[in-house]
């Protein structure tokens, strides 16, 4: 029997050269396409999540936003999107972080997050780990703390996930390119 990782794996697209030559981008909208795909990568999560006194989930823009929303809606709790800058309409906390050409910046809205919140916060996958670990400071200067950070797809090599373990933050992904 396969695992819900494998399944997951078969259905990410690999597309070569995009968006700029010698990189491997790796799609999930296919898994979001197959009904079947898309409501095993949902139930993975919330089976993980479900005993974890989750009070909120964080997605951050734009891929974290399709899954997050659906799994706080599966764990009834409350959805919260970590945008780009200049996307949220209310009272923001910033975090620049570095790209790998330049930097970005992420916004959460001042009361998205209350002292003492339980956050899970999710994205599609972990580079360089860059978004994540500037949502992850967003959170906790709110006052929140992050139960785990999820992804569908960490791409090892590239360092993020052990920036962001280095920094404290757990993290559960489905799909590892090690080597690829």
């Amino acid at each position: 029997m396969q695992s819900a990782a494998d399944l997951l794996r078969q259905r990410i697209r690999t597309v070569p050269d995009w968006p700029q030559p010698g990189v491997q981008f790796r799609d999930i909208t296919p898994v979001l396409q197959d009904p079947a795909s898309f409501r095993l990568l949902v139930q993975t999560l919330v089976v993980r999540y479900m005993p974890r006194g989750i009070d909120v989930v964080a997605g951050i823009d734009a891929r974290g936003f399709i899954l997050g929303a659906v799994v706080a809606h599966e764990l009834n709790v409350g959805f919260v999107p970590v945008r780009k800058k200049g996307k949220l309409p209310f009272n923001t906390v910033s975090e620049e972080y570095e790209l790998e050409y330049g930097s970005a910046t992420v916004e959460l809205h001042t009361d998205a997050v209350k002292a003492g919140d339980r956050v899970l916060l999710i994205d599609d996958l972990i580079a360089t780990g860059g978004t994540m670990m500037a949502a992850k400071k967003l959170i906790e200067r709110l006052g929140g703390s992050i139960v785990e950070g999820a992804a569908i797809v960490d791409l090892p090599e590239l360092g993020g996930s052990e920036l962001l373990r280095a920094a404290g933050l757990e993290l559960f992904t489905l799909v590892d390119y090690a080597g690829h």
